[in-house]
């Protein structure tokens, strides 16, 4: 089976100008099969989130390639890729990242603009999204009127917006409460369970231990892969 996401011999390289250049990432090669539940760890520094955003097409390498469902990523379009990536993968961010001026259902309701969804089709999905994360009575609350963990779930409900087959998740329980983390990991076991395949970026041992592989990245390179087999239930 192809797999969804393929990057090839990938390495990435930022210009610093007259202080020359940074590499972060050498001679990556990954592989994230149809259902998956993967996990990327490292010290800080280490290339991990370099790779998540490389993974989900919010980035293109510098040499290599990368393919999303069988398609070079470098050689579609902006507005291609844009909606490839829209249909395909839900972010989850570390820092949550909703427009403060809007409510929790409008935050939801954005993500479906991106492919075109019908505004009365998108309020009624956003609002049982919502509720399926247990946030319902507070739909019309913006960021500032919820908290750190209720964020979060407002995250998550945009990333499953469109229904992705990916859920691509950077440190999704950096900010949270244990209790509320717990929230967080459950919820993506439960959404793999379901069919979804998900990668999440960690620090923590302890969380890559829900994954069913275990990426491990030091200095910019795979330094190995373990499959899990005793994950947390």
């Amino acid at each position: 089976m192809e797999p969804v996401i393929k990057m090839k011999d990938v390495w990435k390289r930022y210009n610093m100008g007259k202080a020359g250049g940074l590499t972060v990432l050498k001679e990556i090669n990954l592989d994230v099969k149809q259902g998956e539940f993967v996990a990327i760890t490292g010290h800080s520094g280490s290339g991990k989130s370099t790779i998540m955003h490389l993974l989900g097409a919010l980035d293109t390498p510098s040499y290599g390639n990368i393919y999303l469902k069988g398609k070079n990523v470098k050689e579609l379009s902006e507005d291609s890729l844009a909606l490839l990536r829209g249909k395909t993968i839900g972010f989850i961010f570390q820092q949550f990242n909703l427009l403060p001026t809007f409510s929790a259902l409008d935050n939801v309701m954005i993500a479906m603009e991106i492919v075109n969804t019908p505004d009365k089709e998108a309020r009624v999905k956003a609002m049982n999204l919502l509720i399926l994360v247990g946030l319902g009575e507070r739909a019309h609350h913006k960021p500032t009127e919820l908290s750190g963990g209720e964020q979060q779930r407002v995250a998550i409900a945009r990333a499953l917006a469109n229904d992705p087959e990916i859920i691509i998740a950077d440190e999704p329980t950096g900010n949270l409460d244990s209790q509320t983390g717990k929230f967080v990991m459950d919820f993506l076991r439960s959404l793999n369970k379901k069919g979804k395949t998900i990668v999440f970026v960690t620090h923590e041992l302890e969380l890559a231990k829900y994954a069913s592989r275990t990426i491990y990245v030091k200095d910019g390179k795979i330094e190995k892969e373990v499959y899990n087999k005793r994950r947390l239930k």
